[in-house]
């Protein structure tokens, strides 16, 4: 598979105030991450998810070493727009991407600021809300959605402009459960059916878990990386660095401590109950 993006050596350090000491938070990063992937980034707070993923398109340059997106040094000013355009952010809270009144005026600002022709921007738009799902909201205001609709229009407003990635700093933190799930399913199926590689920062554990591939950080490193049930079965290195794994995998490792013989691979809820079903029925 062809590289999305390409982490090598990595080093960023924020500036101190004052007299106060550089706060470092990479030394030497290294990540590489695949076109048409879905890789989940999770890690405690501090752990430095939100400033890698803003790596990703230009808002923050390394200090050392180099990030590349899809072939493009992020440092190269020449580069910027072309590194933007390939590489979307959706972030926290959907209020701060929202621009406009009308829903598919807000899809349509990212289009008209690259420049493309009337006709083509109202095509982007129509297939943009069309593939979250919020067509008929086309035009409503945004303010008068709930906030898994406010996100799902934020991310459309990332696909009108047609990035081969999109970063996903949190997306669903501000969100209640239903509005959780409306933004999972919206990028699950757009990874899925589009071959968008989806990046998602988050600090849930089932979020991370739909994941194709997940990467946990700490301490400015990469301190585990592989498939979800590679990764979450590793419930003591989770919990040396302040996480848990998914509530499944939890359960069995606490029933092993009891001395039973359970896999801590299921990550799906029923998947566990049946295992649980076939290994304790008497």
């Amino acid at each position: 598979m062809n590289k999305a993006i390409s982490v090598e050596h990595l080093k960023y350090a924020y500036p101190g105030v004052d007299d106060t000491p550089d706060i470092v938070v990479f030394e030497d990063l290294n990540l590489q991450i695949e076109q048409g992937s879905f890789v989940a980034i999770l890690g405690g707070n501090g752990c430095g998810k939100s400033t890698l993923a803003k790596h990703f398109n230009s808002i923050l340059l390394p200090c050392g070493g180099k990030v590349y997106v899809y072939g493009m040094d992020t440092s190269d000013e020449e580069k910027l727009i072309a590194v933007r355009r390939c590489t979307g952010m959706v972030f926290q809270n959907p209020d701060n991407q929202i621009v406009a009144n009308v829903v598919e005026e807000d899809v349509a600002f990212g289009p008209e600021n690259l420049g493309f022709a009337s006709p083509e921007i109202r095509n982007r738009v129509d297939r943009a809300l069309k593939q979250v799902g919020m067509y008929e909201y086309r035009e409503h205001a945004p303010h008068l959605l709930s906030g898994g609709q406010k996100q799902r229009v934020a991310i459309a407003g990332v696909i009108a402009m047609e990035p081969k990635c999109i970063v996903l700093d949190e997306p669903t933190a501000m969100l209640d459960p239903r509005g959780r799930a409306e933004v999972m399913e919206t990028i699950t199926r757009l990874n899925a059916e589009k071959g968008i590689t989806v990046i998602l920062i988050t600090h849930h554990m089932d979020e991370a878990a739909q994941a194709q591939r997940v990467v946990v950080l700490h301490g400015g490193k990469v301190a585990a990386d592989g498939t979800p049930e590679e990764v979450f079965s590793q419930v003591e290195l989770l919990h040396g660095i302040g996480l848990a794994a998914p509530d499944t995998v939890e359960l069995c490792w606490e029933l092993n401590k009891l001395g039973f013989d359970l896999p801590l691979s299921s990550l799906d809820p029923d998947d566990c109950a049946q295992i649980l079903y076939e290994r304790l029925k008497v």
